[in-house]
């Protein structure tokens, strides 16, 4: 287990090199793009984009809409931090593995993240081309990325109380109303994936508390708290869950749905990040 943090250490040191190599660009804010978000990092401008193939320790995505890239700029006047893509449990990478990128933002200076995803909608309010901020998880994944974690006097018994920031919900809930974007907050559920959920299932994650369901947010956002990150995280729902829809759910009606929805999607980030950044500025003496 030491050989291991220790080579995990290492490659932490060698992805802080290879990003500041690159940019002397340093952001407080980052944002993972997951499905359906993907172009928002086409609206930043003066931006420098590394392939994660090329940063050490970065796992390889490989679903459709996840370009996986490391993306470096300003929306606005904000500096920014993008990852344009994610690589999932489901593809047989490790906790470690997905968790990674976010231990590498923790030591660039990142101070808070906005996790994106795709999920479906359980909630009897919700319809396709809704977002949901999320307020609270329901970790179905069968795995908890602070396993063997425990390194440099941190401790793992992390409290998950309030993993997702308040005054992120706040900024989040007005830059959708600007937008005029259907917003809900609510429960997100995680899964392990890759098959979509049985109508049974949906019924039971529904009678839990659920109010939406997807593969991915959960171990990120976990990592990101144990790091001391402010954690936001923003669900649109592509589709209804199974027993909701009337057709077979498929991945390709979740990109479609994205790229319907792209430029509503980058302009609700876009003001997201301006108020982020003006309330940062406030703040700051």
């Amino acid at each position: 287990m030491t050989a291991q943090r220790n080579q995990v250490s290492n490659h932490i040191r060698r992805a802080l090199r290879c990003v500041r190599k690159h940019s002397p660009l340093r952001p407080r804010l980052a944002i993972l793009l997951g499905s359906g978000f993907d172009s928002f990092a086409h609206t930043l401008t003066g931006t420098v984009r590394i392939p994660y193939a090329r940063i050490p320790g970065f796992p390889e995505t490989r679903v459709a809409g996840h370009s996986g890239d490391l993306v470096l700029g300003h929306s606005g006047d904000t500096p920014v931090l993008l990852l344009c893509g994610r690589a999932h449990y489901y593809e047989g990478h490790s906790m470690g593995e997905i968790t990674f990128p976010i231990r590498v933002l923790a030591e660039l200076g990142i101070e808070s993240i906005l996790l994106t995803n795709a999920a479906g909608g359980i909630h009897s309010k919700h319809r396709p081309g809704d977002v949901m901020c999320l307020t609270d998880h329901i970790n179905f994944m069968g795995q908890n990325p602070l396993r063997g974690q425990m390194q440099d006097g941190k401790p793992c018994f992390v409290d998950l109380s309030s993993v997702y920031d308040t005054q992120i919900a706040l900024e989040l809930r007005r830059s959708a109303r600007l937008c005029k974007q259907r917003f809900h907050s609510g429960v997100y559920l995680a899964v392990s994936g890759p098959s979509y959920e049985t109508p049974a299932e949906i019924r039971a994650f529904a009678r839990l508390g659920a109010d939406a369901v997807g593969m991915s947010t959960v171990p990120e956002a976990i990592v990101a708290h144990h790091l001391g990150l402010r954690v936001g995280a923003l669900s649109c729902i592509t589709n209804l869950a199974a027993g909701r829809n009337p057709v077979p759910i498929t991945h390709q009606e979740v990109l479609t749905m994205g790229r319907n929805l792209h430029g509503q999607l980058s302009r609700l980030l876009q003001e997201f990040v301006r108020r982020h950044s003006s309330k940062k500025t406030r703040m700051t003496p």
